[in-house]
């Protein structure tokens, strides 16, 4: 195999979300009584569940008639729409935001950390990334020939906070990291990081001179009345260190029009605009027009879903806190569950194609969020309520199914 073809294959897309139909299964043992009931893919959310945000159909309509002003904007995106969103985001995040030369729309949130950390990592880099966080950080990491430096994050042994091992965190920067790569809420376990440990990023990245790019795309969907706090809101981080990621394609479920906004220094915002200019060169012209109704939506649209996320989180958690070996933290935000489940007799990438193949439910392995988490999968919850419930249970019944007989793990407590 060449070099290439390695960097290449090390990317692997088999077990990324919505890519399972795709895999090659040969082994008979997969191939079991059915376990009835809706399919459900849990790998990513359902947007027939959960539509849209009223208007951003006939907002597109309107972009798409509008015609080639709106379709061929400049490559960081529409000057006045990035005007309107700068205003929206500065509130949101608590810190100004200069819409000609900090930020930038790109072709999702994947494109706009695609375009952060291509336009940060240089041959030969130490990049700091969490375990479990997000699966594309390690093999953006990757590709562009960083040197992956993991952070550990004990989110199932402490109930303030992420559980980020800040010393660790440190020692890392200490070491020589240029980059530091987060997820908050974190993707996909859904904790939240707590204001001191927010404020502690902000601080070492500073005293360290580490770059630290924040993906916060499920940071308005936070449960139970939580605070969060945004790094580049604090004060205390420095503006030219700090870029931030957001989006509307989860909460808000305008994911099909593939839509990512990244706020930064300018001089890293120039760069994601040069390397946008030859990937895609801008995000979708007619599509940006969405945008307009994010931060918009009508009367209590937005507080109707998180409470709606909320209730099918509350009856989730219950069904995984009364399985025997399961264990479960509560999500603090976003729409993921990561369990880790009791000793089974297949791997856990053969367990996701078992559960598909006989209890039509599809998850997303462990290992895709790092290479120990081989008895966790990630459950994405934005579902039909009892659909998703009834999935769950019988994810449950096949692990009763392939339990080994000493299989047995300690329960993490009750919220």
């Amino acid at each position: 195999m060449s070099k290439l073809d390695d960097k290449f294959a090390r990317l692997g897309v088999d077990s990324a979300p919505g890519q399972e139909v795709r895999q090659e299964i040969e082994a008979p043992d997969f191939h079991g009584p059915q376990l009835d009931g809706t399919p459900v893919d849990f790998s990513h959310g359902d947007v027939n569940a959960f539509p849209p945000i009223p208007g951003s159909l006939q907002t597109f309509a309107e972009g798409f008639e509008e015609g080639a002003e709106q379709a061929y904007t400049e490559y960081r995106g529409r000057q006045t729409l990035r005007e309107s969103l700068a205003q929206k985001l500065s509130e949101f995040t608590s810190a100004p935001i200069d819409a000609e030369r900090e930020l930038i729309l790109t072709p999702g949130t994947q494109g706009a950390l695609f375009l952060a950390m291509g336009a940060s990592i240089s041959s030969g880099d130490a990049v700091a990334i969490v375990e479990p966080d997000y699966f594309a950080n390690r093999k953006l990491v990757e590709f562009f020939e960083g040197e992956l430096v993991p952070v550990q994050m004990n989110y199932l042994d402490t109930r303030d906070g992420s559980g980020l091992d800040l010393t660790q965190l440190e020692e890392s920067f200490q070491s020589g990291v240029k980059l530091f790569v987060f997820s908050n809420p974190n993707n996909p376990t859904g904790v939240i990081y707590s204001h001191k440990e927010v404020a502690a990023i902000a601080n070492l990245a500073q005293q360290y001179g580490v770059t630290v790019i924040a993906d916060q795309l499920y940071s308005r969907q936070i449960f139970d009345g939580r605070d969060y706090t945004h790094l580049r809101g604090l004060g205390l981080a420095s503006p030219d260190n700090v870029i931030t990621i957001i989006g509307p394609s989860k909460t808000e479920s305008l994911s099909g029009f593939r839509l990512g906004v990244a706020i930064g220094p300018s001089r890293i915002v120039d760069r994601m605009e040069k390397l946008q200019a030859i990937v895609s060169l801008r995000a979708a012209g007619y599509c940006q027009a969405a945008l307009h109704n994010w931060f918009s939506e009508p009367g209590d649209w937005m507080a109707t879903r998180i409470a709606q996320h909320q209730a099918i989180r509350d009856d989730i958690y219950a069904l995984l806190d009364a399985a025997e070996g399961f264990v479960a933290r509560l999500p603090e935000g976003g729409s993921y569950f990561f369990p880790t489940i009791p000793p089974i007799g297949l791997d856990i990438v053969d367990f996701s194609k078992a559960l598909r193949l006989q209890a039509a439910v599809g998850v997303t392995p462990g290992t895709e969020f790092g290479p120990q988490f081989t008895s966790s999968f990630r459950v994405n919850f934005s579902q039909d309520h009892e659909a998703a419930v009834a999935a769950m249970q019988r994810t449950v019944e096949l692990v009763e199914r392939y339990r080994l007989p000493s299989g047995k793990a300690a329960k993490l407590g009750s919220r």
